[in-house]
């Protein structure tokens, strides 16, 4: 599983090496996502920050510098943004099926750093999952995953799902 993560950003990365951040780096978009959804539920707690850094810094192989300019510039985009589409559809174009997936799993990580899943996380990734092509039973599939590796206890919500 974390050779798949580390390949789906690792291709993100092929065409922007790691020296920097520039307008239109899809790696911009994958943080920009990671924030949207850490915001969500109305409060970024620490976990879900530390999580967001410690899965960029892994996957693009970036040091301290140049994670916080990425996040940074992650930060800003989805300050910008109105919604999702923004983001989705710039991914689309550098992304493949397998890799929008592992994508929707990286988000379901971050939204179980904190040990909870919102309603208001869940329609996020919905929603993203949609604009990305993701269908809802890989989107579920993704998410019980997740909830498989989150440590401790997972807090969910009732759905249909």
């Amino acid at each position: 599983m974390f050779e798949r993560f580390q390949e789906f950003f690792q291709n993100l990365t092929t065409d922007h090496p790691k020296s920097g951040i520039t307008p239109g780096d899809p790696r911009i978009a994958v943080a920009a996502l990671c924030i949207q959804v850490m915001e969500a539920d109305g409060k970024v707690e620490n976990s879900e920050k530390k999580k967001l850094r410690k899965l960029l810094k892994e996957k693009y192989g970036l040091d301290g510098r140049q994670l916080d300019a990425l996040i940074a510039a992650g930060q800003e985009a989805e300050s910008e943004a109105v919604d999702y589409f923004r983001f989705t559809s710039d991914l689309k174009r550098h992304l493949d099926n397998d890799q929008r997936l592992e994508l929707i799993g990286v988000l379901w990580d971050i939204v179980y750093a904190d040990g909870e899943r919102s309603e208001m996380e869940d329609h996020a990734i919905w929603r993203i999952a949609d604009l990305l092509g993701v269908s809802g039973r890989e989107r579920i599939m993704k998410r019980q995953e997740a909830a498989a590796r989150a440590p401790g206890k997972v807090v969910e919500i009732d759905d249909a799902d």
